[in-house]
């Protein structure tokens, strides 16, 4: 079985061992899970005050999710839809626009949480890990369906070498941003930045 195939069924399984939780009591602990993460950060939350929060048993807790990285990821993953799912206005740079124009209140609303899990992560691996698997990898899997539907339309040459760092490139506007302006990536700049690097680097109109 190809690799994967093997990571999407392992991810399936694991929801299959947390469907004992019903729809409705999984969003209520995932919500508080949020809600505690803006209060005290990832470092300052414990099982304990989730469980105290939510009413739960920590054993329970623990048999849902392996621990806090996993728990904090799926509550992120299940709180903060994938962006770019849905998103298909039939031309590449409709698509992008659209995805910044979509993300606006959700980037200033978690932009601070955001941050502070970054930061937790360069210290913490299986929180790293577990925010790779249930966040950045769905976003990347979405990215690439969406500029594959470009280089079915003819968009985008199938072999343009920037098809493997578009990524990186969307990565890069919101890290060089406040690093070299001061400022925050908004929408101005981030509609300015596809007009300017990512679309010449696909060699897109």
């Amino acid at each position: 079985m190809p690799a994967m195939d093997q990571a999407t069924e392992d991810r399936d399984t694991a929801r299959v061992r947390r469907s004992r939780l019903s729809p409705e009591r999984e969003r209520e602990l995932y919500e508080a899970v949020v809600e505690l993460l803006g209060e005290v950060g990832y470092d300052g939350l414990t099982m304990d005050a989730v469980a105290t929060r939510t009413h739960s048993s920590k054993a329970t807790l623990y048999r849902q999710w392996k621990g806090k990285p996993q728990l904090v990821a799926t509550a992120l993953r299940h709180t903060k839809p994938v962006l770019l799912e849905g998103v298909d206005t039939g031309t590449l740079r409709g698509d992008l626009q659209e995805i910044v124009r979509c993300s606006e209140s959700a980037r200033e609303r978690d932009a601070a949480l955001m941050r502070g899990l970054a930061h937790a992560s360069h210290d913490n691996p299986d929180l790293h890990e577990a925010l790779r698997e249930l966040l950045i990898y769905p976003e990347i899997d979405a990215l690439n369906a969406l500029l594959r539907r470009a280089v079915d339309r003819g968009e985008i040459a199938p072999d343009r070498p920037a098809l493997n760092f578009v990524v990186h490139m969307v990565c890069g506007a919101f890290i060089a941003r406040p690093l070299v302006d001061g400022q925050q990536p908004d929408q101005t700049y981030l509609l300015e930045y596809i007009d300017a690097v990512i679309l010449p680097a696909l060699g897109a109109a």
